[in-house]
């Protein structure tokens, strides 16, 4: 079964603060929140270069393990790279972040974690935190020096232990869970947490059922208690793809959402990440240009044959970049429209020069025009689906969709009123003989509390 995310994203400065030093960003397949600190000295700069660094994985595809360490891998290069960037800027000298990341991997959920930035998870109706704040109060509190209320009041809840700024050996805790669909996930800053209370944070979460309502009200709520901090949310529904389709373009707020000085531009367009995994299959980085070390006067020989040599490198990297991604993109399947037809391809929906990267596998009997409006947009921008089967699956519910759209429209209905989450058009009778359609079937997928019968209770596993 294909799953992702059907995801939001919030961050408003606060009341006090004149910077967002918050970034965050929600993807099909990636949930990330960094709260920056240091103030004047970067926080925004330290927040934004993390998420910068994770944003490429949203998208492929990984089983548990090789997610688990590329995700780390990312974590510490981009950790790495702020304590370089500490080094070779002064005024940077003493900034940092928390990370909250939680990425898809087939049927998991790797959940890497450092801070005191909080994740939860809604399940079956109920709220449970999921991670434990890197925070000097969270040590008493486990040492049985302070209840937990009293953390939450206490004037040094704000110290830290544990945070990236740059120095070797700082990673986070990482978790692998079962990623069940109906489950509901958020992470935020500290500028939510602290400010509103646990139980009215529980409700809005069980009650909200569209993530971007929900992320937009603790926001609000956040605020109307007088949060001085900045204050992010990201709220991600684990969903079925083959019942319901999330957007494909990722939400970034914050820090990141501005191009900044020393901070890569985020690829958030299909075609923006195939470039870059391009780019870093050829071996190259945000900052490469081949530069030769002055090694004295040189014969014009010489210096032909460098140059030469320096152009047949740069030809073999390219080619051999430009192969690892065309042999990526054929292991990739969406469902696009073809002559005006649902249709399978095979390849992703992206053109190299006159190389077409897809083509379709089979089209159906499906007229698009037949499909609510909610479809016909998604199927524009085509929708990947992580296996071919997965495509098929959502081939037959579109062909569900089709037939409803169709009955509606004998009615003299609209077609973008059939709701895009019915699974099958079924006449109902009324007193007076006219047939109406009525949803019948499960409920959406990312409906907070409503998870499949038999799901099993929220666990918490270090990957193996």
């Amino acid at each position: 079964m294909a799953i992702a995310f059907h995801f939001a994203a919030r961050s408003d400065v606060g009341m006090v603060r004149t910077n967002n030093e918050d970034s965050g960003y929600a993807g099909p397949h990636l949930l990330a929140m960094a709260d920056g600190m240091g103030g004047h000295a970067g926080g925004d700069v330290a927040s934004s270069a993390i998420l910068g660094a994770l944003v490429g994985l949203d998208g492929e595809s990984f089983s548990g393990v090789d997610a688990t360490r590329t995700l780390l891998r990312r974590i510490t290069a981009a950790n790495t790279e702020l304590g370089q960037l500490a080094h070779d800027d002064p005024d940077l000298d003493g900034m940092g972040t928390t990370l909250i990341a939680i990425l898809r991997a087939r049927d998991k959920l790797v959940l890497a974690h450092i801070g005191d930035s909080r994740a939860y998870v809604v399940r079956g109706g109920e709220v449970s935190q999921i991670t434990k704040d890197h925070s000097f109060v969270q040590s008493l509190v486990d040492e049985g020096r302070l209840t937990p209320e009293e953390a939450s009041t206490h004037p040094q809840r704000s110290l830290v232990t544990r945070v990236l700024t740059g120095a070797e050996g700082e990673e986070p805790d990482v978790v692998v869970r079962q990623a069940i669909v109906g489950d509901r996930y958020l992470i935020c800053s500290d500028g939510l947490s602290d400010y509103v209370a646990r139980d009215t944070i529980d409700e809005i979460l069980t009650t909200e059922r569209k993530p971007g309502d929900c992320a937009e009200r603790l926001v609000q709520l956040a605020l109307r208690a007088g949060a001085p901090d900045n204050v992010t949310v990201v709220i991600g529904d684990v969903v079925d793809m083959t019942q319901f389709v999330p957007s494909d373009s990722p939400q970034i707020v914050g820090a990141a959402a501005a191009i900044r000085r020393h901070t890569r531009p985020i690829p958030v367009t299909p075609a923006a990440k195939a470039a870059a995994l391009s780019h870093e299959a050829s071996g190259g980085s945000a900052d490469d240009d081949i530069e030769l070390a002055d090694e004295g006067s040189r014969s014009r020989t010489t210096t032909i044959l460098r140059t030469l040599g320096v152009a047949l490198v740069a030809a073999i990297l390219l080619v051999g970049g430009g192969y690892a991604a065309y042999s990526w993109s054929q292991a990739q399947f969406y469902v696009g429209v073809n002559d005006g037809r649902v249709a399978v391809f095979k390849g992703v929906d992206q053109t190299l020069g006159p190389l077409d990267l897809s083509q379709a596998e089979t089209t159906s009997g499906i007229d698009v025009d037949d499909l609510p409006d909610f479809y016909r947009g998604q199927l524009d921008r085509g929708i990947t689906m992580e296996t071919r089967s997965d495509a098929a699956a959502l081939v037959r519910n579109l062909e569900v969709q089709a037939q409803a759209c169709r009955y509606a429209k004998s009615l003299g209905r609209s077609c973008a009123t059939v709701p895009s989450t019915w699974t099958t058009p079924t006449p109902t009778p009324t007193p007076s003989g006219s047939p109406t359609v009525s949803p019948t079937g499960p409920l959406p997928t990312g409906t907070p509390g409503v998870t499949p019968s038999g799901s099993p209770s929220p666990t918490i596993s270090p990957n193996a």
